[in-house]
């Protein structure tokens, strides 16, 4: 049997082809998840919990394949926010908040993310790990947009979001900013990025 692969299973929201922004409906998803603030680019925290989570989620994915139900480790997103919208279409990174996460296939129990974390921290000795902890997202109704390029070129797409293409089809934002990496930016140049876009929407 193949291993459970999110970006098979979920192809409209892990794997899209819009450069435009189009509505989706996005399900109650699992995660395990790390919070914290400041610029990605600088801060020793945000390193810290990405690591982390990559030691938890392969500590997951190798204890499932011993129990028959291997999956293939998800991207890594995340959730981003600040006093306000327009320090992401003008990339003050210093005010951003966010909240980093791996999405979990749903047998995955949270007794299961715990046991990982403790075999994780043994193993590893990552004081992050114990930050580490699981979270339930439902978004469903979405602006959605695949962006190919550098993280410091979405202001452009992010200003069209929040100027025109909310604005014209009558939304709000109704959750936080949410990217999806489907590229390693350590094996891939920057122009060859590729990051899904997302925003929570809900009538204005």
């Amino acid at each position: 049997m193949a291993a459970y692969d999110l970006k098979r299973e979920l192809k409209a929201l892990y794997a899209p082809r819009n450069t435009g922004w189009e509505l989706v409906d996005v399900p109650e998803q699992r995660f395990i998840a790390v919070d914290g603030r400041g610029d990605p680019n600088t801060s020793e925290a945000y390193a810290r919990a990405v690591e982390a989570l990559y030691a938890v989620a392969y500590t997951l994915k190798f204890a499932a394949k011993r129990d028959g139900a291997d999956f293939v480790v998800a991207p890594l997103e995340g959730l981003w926010w600040s006093d306000s919208p327009e320090d992401f279409v003008t990339r003050d990174k210093g005010s951003w908040q966010w909240t980093m996460m791996i999405c979990q296939p749903a047998h995955v129990s949270a007794e299961a993310i715990e046991d990982a974390k403790t075999a994780a921290l043994a193993k590893r000795g990552l004081p992050a790990v114990e930050r580490v902890r699981h979270r339930a997202l439902h978004e469903g109704r979405c602006a959605q947009v695949l962006h190919v390029g550098s993280y410091d070129d979405e202001g452009p797409i992010l200003a069209e979001l929040h100027e025109r293409y909310m604005p014209d089809n009558g939304f709000r934002f109704n959750g936080h900013h949410h990217e999806i990496y489907l590229s390693d930016p350590r094996k891939t140049e920057a122009a060859r990025l590729r990051t899904v876009l997302r925003q929570p929407v809900a009538d204005a």
